[in-house]
This record gives C-alpha cells, sequence and structure tokens, in this order.
C-alpha cells in the first residue's frame, strides 16, 4: 500500500497551524496528494477542475457572488447599519438568535439555501450584527469586529447542520440508513429523522445561551475601552 498520499493531510495540518490561506492551502494539498499518488500535474489539475464543476454550483459562482458585489458597492451594508440602528430593542444577541432560529427552521423542512455564507452572512447578518452593537456600544474596535463576524458565521453553520438532519431527503439521513441496513438494522428515513430533532434542540439551547452573553461581553469590552487611563506618576 502506497503510503505517500496521506502526506496530503499533514500539509493541511502545516497550513492551519501557520494560518495561512485556508484556499491555497487545502487546493495545494490536493495537488501534493495527487503527485504523491502517482497523477500527473496535468491529470491532477482535471481532476480538481472536474470536482469543482460537479461539486459546487455555477450559479452560486456566476450569478450571486456579483451580484452581492454590485449591491455592495451600491450601500447594502449601510443601509442594512442604519436599519437595524432604527428599531430600539435590537441587540447582536438578540437578532442572531433569531436567525439561528430560522436557519434550523428552514434547513429542517429542506430549504438549506435559504441562507449560506456568501448570500446572507457576508451581506446582510454580518452588518446588521455590526450595526446593532455599535447603535448600543459605540464603535468596534477590530478584535470585537472580527469576533462578531466569526460568532455570525459560526452561528449559520450550527443552525444549518443541526437543523438539515431532521429533513428526511438529506444525504445525511440517508447515509446513516443505508449505513444501518448493512448491518442489519432497518430504519425507516423519518425515524432517523425524528431521532434528530433533540440534537437540534440541545444544539440550539447551547449555542443560543452563548449568544445570549453576547450583548453584555460587548458591554464590558465598551466600558473597558472607554475608560480612562490611570495618571502617570510623578
Amino acid at each position: 500500500m502506497n503510503y505517500w498520499p496521506l502526506i496530503g493531510v499533514a500539509w493541511v495540518v502545516a497550513g492551519f497551524a501557520l494560518r495561512l490561506n485556508p484556499a491555497l492551502t487545502v487546493v495545494s494539498a490536493g495537488v501534493v496528494t495527487g503527485l504523491a499518488a502517482g497523477q500527473s500535474l496535468f491529470g491532477v489539475l482535471a481532476l480538481l477542475g472536474d470536482a469543482f464543476v460537479r461539486n459546487r454550483y455555477l450559479g452560486l459562482l456566476l450569478l450571486t457572488l456579483p451580484v452581492i458585489g454590485l449591491l455592495e458597492r451600491h450601500g447594502l451594508k449601510e443601509h442594512a447599519q442604519a436599519w437595524i440602528a432604527r428599531l430600539r430593542g435590537a441587540t447582536s444577541g438578540r437578532l442572531l438568535i433569531a436567525y439561528l432560529a430560522t436557519r434550523q427552521i428552514a434547513s429542517a423542512i429542506g430549504l438549506t439555501s435559504l441562507g449560506g455564507h456568501p448570500q446572507t452572512v457576508r451581506p446582510l447578518l454580518v452588518p446588521l450584527a455590526e450595526g446593532a452593537a455599535e447603535a448600543r456600544h459605540g464603535e468596534l474596535d477590530p478584535a470585537q469586529r472580527q469576533s462578531l463576524r466569526a460568532l455570525c458565521a459560526a452561528t449559520d453553520n450550527v443552525g444549518l447542520f443541526f437543523g438539515e438532519d431532521i429533513f428526511l431527503a438529506f444525504a445525511g439521513v440517508l447515509l446513516i440508513q443505508a449505513t444501518l441496513a448493512e448491518q442489519g438494522i432497518v430504519l425507516e428515513p423519518i425515524v432517523i429523522a425524528l431521532w434528530g430533532i433533540p440534537t437540534a434542540l440541545f444544539a440550539f439551547a447551547i449555542h443560543a445561551g452563548r449568544l445570549s452573553r453576547l450583548d453584555a461581553r460587548l458591554a464590558r469590552e465598551a466600558a473597558r475601552l472607554q475608560r480612562p487611563a490611570p495618571a502617570a506618576g510623578p
């Protein structure tokens, strides 16, 4: 058995540990793995191109991203922040909890494309969360801004991952059914999906608990940043 292709795993680990560009790290690891497996460079590139065409939605690449870029150029982010600032009860934590619930429910009925990082998180959720935070706590520093953006992305991930496990036709549910059938355990997809509900509820409760503490944390950090520095001694 040829173990050299496993060098791609070490390549990915090293790239992430060194905080290199994730996309560049993954693609280069694929090239290294292919070469280690005895493929030619053109063969590896052909495999990568074929996988991209089959597994990535070209409509997302050719339509969604340019449209989002055009909307942002014409003030989508600014309008979103101005709108959220006019809502008195809106906070970053409440907004993200509402999005988490919406994302999870939509995913549970198969509407997984209603959210997502390129079409919802980056152009809409992040500006709304930042606008709500700045309306209450003032200008965010770079560390706070990056932390809030990461939490927005994580909220989308949690809602999608645990919500889609409840959908009957989700590939993961069908994979579980097929795996159990190979072991002689015959279950209908509805049974597997129903057992995904407790997990989804626990995931919602845990992440919503984290989000509920977000506003208090932002308030503490804002107070710390606004606190005057102690006077220097004589």
